[in-house]
């Protein structure tokens, strides 16, 4: 059943429209994400925790969710907005309704709104503090209040937040088949928002992983002998993340192999004597042409971040390897004197399809390289 709903964002202007999952409010980053298809995806990534989504493909809700699809085991997103919403999906996999899993996961969405014009305002204003809420909850006043008092992703530390609390192993490969993999390589992937099949194709190409949690210092990794660290993505702003960038430095001094995306990136770069920015609306959604900066290869890559590295700021010892060619902002970075490398996007997801999981095949080699010395 729907229910009145509105979004309402901080500089007062309000959009009403239909709400579905949870009866409640929320307050976060509204940003606009441009993929057509994965929406289920999208909401379950971590590094979407304190943002609103909305949704500029104007059907949301007509494939249903599973269980197989999700990439953590719970909704981190603040939100959903989207034009038409669909109750009743069509699809062999589809387990549940959109509207029954965001009210299982205590997350509400809005719908009926004009998503166009929302992105239009997005794009103009950049990204903005919401809030989105059913009116049987607050007022409309009460819910712009709410979205003024919200204080930003900007210098809020986010990855030790949804980080796993307990250290594991991962062993499964992808779907369909999900072989399980035995140990190889000692390789540590640092959680600071991972999504399940980052470790599905860490797995494919390196063997079992261990997963620690973001805050976990080089003292205790190092016991373990590793033979390659991994740097995954996660919210928030890269910058109060000290105790990751310390660690990396540490890493770096031993020569130990280095993979970061996204999250991952911006902290591996940090940790190299660069800086990072906040970008005016960041990039969302699955359509995002990368360039190899070495064979001039064009990627379709998916991507989801809010913050981006400084090329102007890179040390010497650090080369460009990736660059967007929407804006030309940074996307992937080498040390040269260093085996550690990074990129932006997420190269675990499949729009282009799946060329650029070659990093994940660097990423093995380097391993295979430190393990012989």
């Amino acid at each position: 059943m729907s229910f009145k709903a509105i979004l309402a964002f901080e500089d007062g202007s309000v959009f009403y429209g239909k709400g579905f999952g949870k009866e409640k409010y929320d307050v976060g980053e509204l940003v606009f994400n441009t993929s057509m298809t994965g929406y289920q995806e999208i909401v379950t990534d971590p590094s979407y925790k304190k943002q609103i989504i909305t949704f500029t493909h104007p059907h949301i809700g007509n494939t249903g969710v599973n269980m197989e699809d999700n990439e953590s085991k719970t909704i981190h997103a603040s939100g959903m907005v989207v034009k038409n919403f669909c109750d009743k999906p069509s699809n062999w996999r589809s387990q549940a309704t959109l509207g029954e899993f965001l009210k299982k996961n205590e997350v509400i969405g809005i719908a009926d709104v004009d998503t166009r014009e929302i992105t239009t305002i997005l794009r103009e204003k950049g990204a903005m503090n919401c809030c989105i809420a059913s009116l049987s909850v607050i007022s409309d006043k009460e819910a712009v209040a709410k979205a003024k008092a919200f204080e930003g992703l900007k210098g809020m530390d986010l990855a030790k937040v949804v980080s796993t609390d307990k250290e594991y192993k991962w062993n499964e490969g992808v779907w369909p088949e999900n072989n399980k993999f035995n140990d190889e390589y000692p390789v540590v992937a640092y959680d600071y928002g991972i999504k399940e099949n980052i470790l599905r194709l860490l797995s494919e190409h390196v063997g079992s992983v261990k997963v620690v949690n973001a805050i976990t210092p080089f003292e205790e990794i190092i016991k373990y002998n590793p033979k390659g660290i991994f740097l995954s993505n996660g919210p928030g702003d890269p910058e109060p993340c000290d105790y990751a960038i310390e660690n990396i430095k540490k890493f770096l001094e031993n020569k130990i192999p280095i993979f970061g995306i996204c999250l991952g990136h911006q902290l591996l770069a940090l940790a190299g004597g660069a800086n990072t920015y906040k970008m005016k609306f960041g990039h969302h959604g699955a359509n995002h042409p990368v360039q190899d900066m070495a064979s001039k290869d064009v990627f379709i890559t998916s991507q989801n971040h809010g913050f981006a590295v400084d090329e102007n700021t890179l040390p010497k010892n650090i080369k460009v390897t990736h660059v967007s060619l929407f804006d030309k902002s940074l996307q992937g970075i080498e040390f040269i004197d260093r085996p550690a490398f990074s990129f932006q996007g997420h190269p675990e997801a499949s729009p282009g399809p799946q060329e650029i999981q070659i990093l994940f095949e660097k990423f093995s080699s380097m391993v295979k390289e430190y393990a012989k010395t």
